[in-house]
């Protein structure tokens, strides 16, 4: 059994990861206002913050970070800079405190999405900020140290998030949270580092 903080626990792709992961492990849930503890992953001292509360652990997965929507025209660079601090920097955040906190072998899985290579009209602030937070794995998981392991899981739109999203993914075949937490499962439990789990 292994102890693993999951970041966004109460969000949608947060909750079928931990119905996935708790049955053989201890989750400990984190939200910006819910969960065992709070943190905005965004101000790098909330997460050292947290990550003092819980103490050392076996895992870190991070499923949340907020970014903008809206056609190119009318982004300004504030509004990149929500995808930026809270997706993007916020994800690099937990990586950064985490290779310190994580016992020898664990595990840090982040998110990015399938706007990464297959944009939309109005999705250029989330295809900024998933690229990003790829780009970060590949190059922190030949530097980690101890054993530690960085992946990236990315989902396509949720069938559950279709009546929120849905006017931004025409055409795209959604794919059930449960199987999203499955690639999740993977990173954590499996060997690999530096991978991209694609689940579109």
């Amino acid at each position: 059994m292994k102890n693993i903080i999951l970041i966004g626990a109460n969000g949608t792709i947060g909750k079928s990861i931990a119905a996935e992961l708790s049955k053989r492990h201890e989750i400990i849930g984190v939200g910006t206002r819910s969960g065992e503890y709070q943190a905005d992953i965004s101000d790098l001292s909330q997460v050292r913050a947290m990550f003092e509360k819980t103490g050392k652990v076996d895992a870190v997965v991070v499923a949340a970070g907020a970014v903008h929507f809206a056609p190119l025209a009318e982004f300004s660079p504030e509004k990149y800079y929500l995808g930026i601090h809270s997706k993007l920097m916020g994800q690099v955040n937990v990586a950064l405190v985490a290779q310190e906190m994580l016992n020898d072998g664990g595990s840090i899985t982040l998110t990015s999405g399938i706007l990464t290579k297959q944009p939309i009209v109005g999705g250029s602030g989330a295809s900024l900020a998933n690229a990003g937070v790829e780009g970060f794995v590949r190059g922190a998981a030949i530097e980690l140290k101890r054993g530690l392991r960085i992946n990236v899981v990315s989902p396509n739109v949720l069938e559950e998030s279709m009546d929120v999203y849905g006017d931004f993914f025409r055409g795209f075949e959604p794919v059930p949270a449960r199987r999203v937490a499955l690639a999740y499962s993977r990173s954590v439990e499996g060997a690999q580092t530096g991978q991209i789990y694609q689940v579109w």
